[in-house]
């Protein structure tokens, strides 16, 4: 009598599903664990002494070849098995084995298939004439094939340098080789675009100089590959802007662009660990990233318009010819001349209207300054012109970022009636309304002229793409050279800034508690949204204070002029901006990852006290003393509940709750950045705070002199929501 077991040939890394009946019996009882233990041996790939591509003819493809020994060693199984003679048992498991076996090898894609496939797309491989040898690429760390680096049996790096070789090259065959780490392919004829490396995720270095790759390379071109460390593309013919995918790169040690055809201005790269690199012999433009300073000038010689430290000063004048010296003369003499008949005209035009100076400014100025010159009466306090007869240049048109606004032109925010908000570290803020009733904010930037146009549309999509209701959404924006303008939604309501330290002087009341806390709660929600959606940000807002946090109707918190970092020209934003006060940036002139949690945690702290934050007055790094010093001082002192501002309404129901938002408040002010937490645990820990001692949920009312608030519950989803 016997029974009959089902063997998956699946579980030998076989590509198809197979059952194989295998009879059970008395006497085939000793044979099954041998059988086991014996196809476990070759459950990984290992070096086979036969290789069925030796008896392949030659010029026969490998994929073809296997497919058809595939085929032909799955009948002879399967015609063993049907025939299967009950009483030769031993003759009929060494058949079995043999044939799974050679089956197990044929399958197999080899390291020496994939550098054959790869090899196969090159061009003038003479080079590479060993790779034919019977031996495998790799004998441990010893290599048996020219330009192939092992370690441990595996091939880790091709270093393919002065070979003369060309043609494309088959990075999906290159994907293969899981354990690929370098590849080199300096000093050859390579004259194809940039091969997609991005699919070699895996790789620390990338060796492409010394050829005649050419064209633009992608915006993220490079995006995720993290363990990247040196990318040398030198002396090529690469043109276009440098992909702000290498400024996402964390690993990044080395980079070496130097001899190509790069345009535009040279962007910030935050990595700390990137101490080489050579932009020389291109033709960027602009001003040299200070974190580059104390380079060697000969990494950016060679680009005519590239200013700043290590190269002459911006602002510095250029050496003029003797015919030049001439030329300027003569034009001096004569905008000497026409100054005084300037102002002689202007002494026969004090009484002409305003409204007809304008008008005859307008016709006599190219149009495209009308925009800028009328924002500039705006900014005075006067009216522009905004007869209807009066044409806008089609180049002031607005780029919109969203579809569910209706579209309008510069004109009509010209003709708008129109007020100044306020002047901040940027520029100016008007407030304009439309004759169709819609009401709109324009801010007025004149710090972001270090960024090229494609760059800055680039980042202006980007930013209007993101969508979460603690977020002011960008409606569009206008580009020009000397100033750009970023135009949002108007909101009713004042800023938090105004809530906590002008409500007394407007005769309104402070917020209470359980207002304080949602608003809390909704700033740190919108604020892990930019972290998640803008990760190659490095501070994802850059500058959040109570004076860009917007409350709504609802009195919902609406963050503003975040993202704006990498467009603000960087010697700005180290002056005004709020990231640029942290600790970390104070004491290692560098900001990280952890900065806008500080920033959080400034102005919790600020929401608590009722105190503004005076560093952030000054000018250039924070000082040793700041918000989170005096609260520190204050609760050494034990006198913690003195710290809160007394207009905030809490009472003992709720000092507790106040006290652990005090705490999470100093955690994400810690100074020393490791110790600090990070966004996601600072989030999750505020949205564990509840409006009274005690609640289970988020749901609470407090009630003190007819006041009432509710606070959120289920809205939290940080990860996902939009």
């Amino acid at each position: 009598m016997s029974w009959h077991f089902f063997l998956p040939l699946s579980l030998f890394s076989l590509p198809h599903f197979f059952w194989v009946p295998i009879p059970l019996c008395p006497s085939n009882i000793f044979f099954i664990p041998a059988f086991i233990s014996f196809f476990h041996l070759f459950l990984s790939p290992k070096k086979h002494p036969f290789s069925y591509e030796r008896a392949l003819p030659e010029g026969a493809h490998p994929q073809s070849a296997r497919t058809k020994i595939y085929y032909f060693i799955i009948n002879i199984v399967m015609a063993s098995i049907n025939n299967y003679n009950y009483n030769n048992n031993i003759i009929f498991f060494s058949f079995s084995l043999i044939l799974i076996l050679l089956f197990h090898q044929v399958m197999s894609i080899s390291e020496s298939e994939i550098l054959r496939q790869f090899r196969d797309s090159l061009e003038n491989v003479s080079s590479l004439s060993n790779w034919d040898s019977e031996k495998p690429p790799c004998d441990g760390d010893k290599p048996n094939w020219a330009g192939v680096m092992c370690d441990k049996g595996s091939v880790w790096g091709l270093k393919l340098e002065n070979m003369g070789l060309k043609g494309t090259i088959d990075i999906d065959s290159l994907s293969e080789l899981k354990s690929l780490r370098t590849i080199s392919l300096m000093h050859n004829n390579f004259d194809t675009s940039l091969p997609n490396i991005k699919k070699l995720s895996s790789l620390k270095t990338v060796y492409l100089s010394y050829n005649e790759f050419s064209g633009d390379i992608v915006s993220d071109y490079f995006h995720g590959m993290h363990s990247l460390k040196k990318i040398h593309l030198e002396h090529n013919k690469l043109s276009g802007l440098i992909p702000l995918s290498l400024t996402t790169l964390p690993k990044l040690m080395e980079l070496m662009l130097n001899d190509n055809d790069f345009i535009g201005a040279i962007p910030s790269f935050p990595q700390e660990r990137l101490a080489s690199v050579n932009f020389s012999n291109n033709h960027f433009e602009g001003q040299i990233p200070t974190s580059f300073s104390k380079l060697n000038e000969s990494s950016f010689s060679g680009n005519i318009d590239l200013c700043g430290a290590p190269l002459q000063a911006c602002t510095a004048s250029p050496k003029l010819s003797l015919g030049t010296l001439i030329v300027v003369g003569i034009a001096c003499f004569v905008a000497v001349g026409a100054i005084i008949a300037v102002i002689i005209i202007l002494q026969k035009r004090k009484k002409i209207p305003a409204e007809e100076e304008d008008a005859s400014l307008a016709a006599e100025s190219p149009k495209k300054i009308v925009a800028s010159h009328d924002l500039d009466k705006i900014e005075r306090g006067t009216s522009p012109n905004r007869s209807p007869e009066r044409k806008t240049d089609q180049n002031l048109k607005l780029s919109f970022l969203r579809d569910d606004v209706d579209k309008f032109d510069m004109a009509d925010l010209l003709r708008a009636s129109a007020e100044i908000l306020g002047s901040g570290v940027f520029g100016s803020s008007y407030k304009a309304a439309l004759g169709t009733g819609q009401t709109f904010v324009v801010k007025r930037y004149r710090q972001m002229n270090n960024v090229n146009k494609e760059e800055f549309h680039e980042h202006m999509r980007r930013l209007g793409g993101l969508s979460h209701h603690n977020l002011l959404p960008l409606v569009a924006f206008y580009y020009r050279k000397e100033e750009k303008l970023l135009v949002s939604r108007y909101v009713d309501n004042v800023s938090l800034a105004v809530q906590l330290h002008g409500n007394k002087s407007r005769g309104q009341p402070s917020p209470d508690w359980p207002a304080r806390l949602k608003i809390v709660k909704g700033v740190s929600k919108g604020l892990l949204y930019l972290y998640n959606t803008l990760p190659s940000i490095i501070a994802p807002h850059g500058h959040l204070k109570s004076s860009n946090v917007l409350l709504n109707e609802s009195s919902e918190p609406l963050l503003t002029d975040y993202g704006l970092l990498p467009v603000v020209n960087l010697e700005h934003a180290q002056e005004q901006m709020i990231a640029y006060k942290s600790p970390e940036f104070r004491l290692n002139g560098r900001i990280t990852k952890k900065t806008d949690v500080w920033s959080l945690g400034i102005l919790i702290l600020e929401i608590l006290t009722g105190k503004f934050p005076s560093s952030f007055l000054q000018q250039g790094k924070g000082s040793d003393t700041d918000l989170s010093t005096f609260v520190q001082s204050v609760v050494k002192d034990e006198a913690t509940l003195d710290v809160f501002d007394p207009d905030m309404k809490g009472n003992k129901n709720s000092e507790g709750e106040m006290m652990k938002l005090l705490k999470i408040a100093l955690s994400c002010c810690e100074s020393e950045v490791d110790k600090r937490w990070d966004i996601a645990e600072a989030v999750e820990r505020i949205q564990e705070i509840k409006e009274r001692d005690g609640d289970d949920d988020f749901y609470s009312s407090y009630s003190e002199g007819g006041a009432s608030s509710r606070g959120l519950s289920n809205d939290f989803d940080a990860t996902t929501h939009g």
